[in-house]
């Protein structure tokens, strides 16, 4: 895999200043505007298509009540996304997104019902939810390689139905556990720190929460409890070889899809909107496999959950947005999205000022 191109990056900055404006003066939209060249390089001024695949799945882990809504709501809330009723739904309808829906790993089955929605729907369920990752690591190295073939081979769909930006969201009961487990393995932040309420869950509950991830981590990676960051206690060793294991071990089968779809999404030269907390856990862990992925990466918004804007700053990201959002579904990266066409479209569309005649500041 290619990293980005910075030859682009310093052709879309010239651009950007020769446009009729004081320089730098559309701010972060011109940073966006230079990413997604690096991206794109001769394809950036094709118009931008966008798509977004919602991966879900169960987690074993739900039997340690670490959320307040049981686990049979992942499968109905995908039933509600094929249905065109949730949010992603919504913003994707009105935004022009194309919404995909993948059970990768959902506890139920989906084929005997027919589906009418506005979410198109794929069967690929690896198994009916991990493992209890408190007890045994929560997926096998096979179920893992499955699970990011699907989001491999969601990212190449992507590419030949015309899409080049994609974002991943994710439906699963359990899965800010998880992500937590995951954010404190890979960025040695403490447990306390990356632990947040969730679906809403209660103090007592986030208490038990932050135990069940404490004792996750001292199960398979021998880290002990309390609040000392977690790289105080380990060796972090090979970084490709230790965010494979942490995904294995502590991750989900949406986001080890979601970790495959980053990679070959990368792989094939598409801008990658990341969303939230458990998206950015998956990114992380790309990141940690394939170092070259965090160039195509771009924060739709900050969430509320706390360890979110840990992985943020381990991954050098600064987020688009900042509306107090926790939803997932990929919903924050699809209100991004809007923001980065307004910023492709000024930097195609505006004037220079040698075009338009207007005299440019003087030295």
């Amino acid at each position: 895999m290619m990293a980005v191109s910075e030859v682009w990056r310093a052709k879309a900055r010239a651009r950007l200043d020769t446009l009729t404006k004081p320089l730098g003066s559309l701010g972060r939209l011109e940073d966006l505007a230079a990413q997604v060249v690096a991206i794109r390089q001769e394809q950036a001024l094709e118009p931008l298509r966008c798509g977004v695949y919602v991966f879900a799945a169960d987690h074993g882990v739900t039997a340690e009540s670490v959320s307040v809504y049981p686990s049979e709501v992942t499968r109905q809330m995908v039933l509600n996304f094929v249905g065109g009723g949730a949010a992603i739904n919504v913003l994707a309808r009105l935004h022009g997104v194309a919404l995909t829906v993948v059970d990768v790993g959902v506890d139920g089955e989906f084929l005997d019902l027919e589906f009418q929605g506005v979410a198109g729907m794929v069967h690929a369920k690896v198994r009916r939810g991990s493992r209890n990752l408190r007890r045994e690591a929560a997926m096998s190295e096979d179920e893992m390689a499955a699970a990011m073939r699907v989001g491999e081979r969601m990212a190449e769909e992507a590419a030949v139905s015309g899409c080049n930006v994609v974002a991943a969201g994710e439906m699963g009961i359990g899965n800010t556990t998880s992500a937590s487990a995951i954010a404190a393995a890979l960025t040695g932040a403490s447990v306390r720190l990356v632990t947040g309420r969730g679906t809403g869950v209660d103090e007592a509950q986030r208490e038990r929460k932050v135990r069940v991830v404490e004792e996750s981590l001292a199960l398979h990676f021998g880290l002990g409890g309390g609040d000392e960051p977690t790289s105080q206690k380990r060796d972090v060793g090979h970084p490709i070889l230790l965010a494979r294991d942490v995904l294995r071990c502590l991750g989900g089968l949406e986001i080890a899809a979601m970790v495959g779809f980053y990679v070959a999404a990368a792989r094939l030269g598409l801008v990658i909107v990341c969303d939230g907390f458990i998206a950015t856990a998956a990114a992380a862990v790309a990141v940690g496999m394939v170092p070259e992925v965090a160039g195509y990466l771009i924060a739709g918004h900050r969430s509320e959950e706390p360890g979110h804007a840990v992985l943020l700053d381990h991954l050098g990201l600064r987020p688009v947005l900042d509306l107090g959002m926790r939803l997932g579904e990929g919903t924050g990266a699809v209100l991004a999205m809007t923001v980065i066409a307004s910023a492709m479209a000024l930097y195609g569309q505006m004037a220079t000022f040698a075009g338009a005649g207007v005299s440019e500041a003087s030295a």
